[in-house]
């Protein structure tokens, strides 16, 4: 359990990442996924990779410049602009549901303008899931570059799009609907320099 605990990406830049074990028994035509991040990079990075075989950005949470985040589904991507970060935790959520191609970004419990991406597609379920690289293929091709320094907890992948009230609940940290991804049961392997510490302060 890493319930108030963390993952801490200690080297910049790094070849260090964490494998993720979903439960995933078919593709999936709605998702939620959601973390909470803790970096002073300014420079491009990975927070949460989901590649298959046929495409290696099926899902993807990557934070090109500190005032931008992209979301990906099935290669294709949409960008929400934020405020610059006041180098605190930032949490996010993304959602995406394929009837009506509907993408919707939260942060810090709070919902952005939604956008249209990818109405009609199914993301595959054969997947390698990784926190802090970009996989350019199916569980690798690194760019170093591209790698998250700094902390990740509250990590979670749902096969349903949350509602707002959810939305707000995984902010908040309080008592979420069972996940195909649950930081409360995650199921992970460690590979290079990554180090598991308590978290420092709510």
């Amino acid at each position: 359990d890493l319930y108030r605990k963390v993952f801490v990406f200690r080297k910049d830049p790094s070849d260090a990442y964490v494998v993720l074990r979903a439960r995933l028994e078919q593709p999936l035509h709605n998702f939620t996924v959601c973390l909470r991040s803790y970096t002073d990079l300014s420079r491009p990075h990975s927070l949460f990779s989901y590649a298959t075989k046929a495409q290696d950005n099926e899902i993807l949470l990557f934070k090109p410049k500190p005032e931008e985040y992209r979301f990906y589904v099935g290669g294709k991507f949409v960008t929400f602009r934020v405020p610059e970060g006041r180098r605190d935790w930032e949490h996010v959520c993304a959602s995406w549901e394929s009837a009506s191609g509907i993408a919707e970004f939260w942060l810090n419990g709070k919902p952005w303008p939604r956008k249209g991406l990818q109405k009609g597609y199914t993301v595959g379920a054969t997947a390698a899931v990784l926190l802090g690289q970009e996989q350019d293929s199916f569980g690798g091709g690194f760019d170093l570059y591209n790698s998250f320094s700094g902390e990740l907890t509250e990590v979670y992948l749902w096969d349903a799009a949350l509602s707002p009230d959810k939305m707000r609940a995984a902010f908040l940290s309080l008592r979420l609907p069972p996940a195909l991804l649950a930081w409360s049961s995650l199921s992970y392997e460690v590979r290079g320099d990554v180090v598991v510490k308590p978290r420092l302060r709510e």
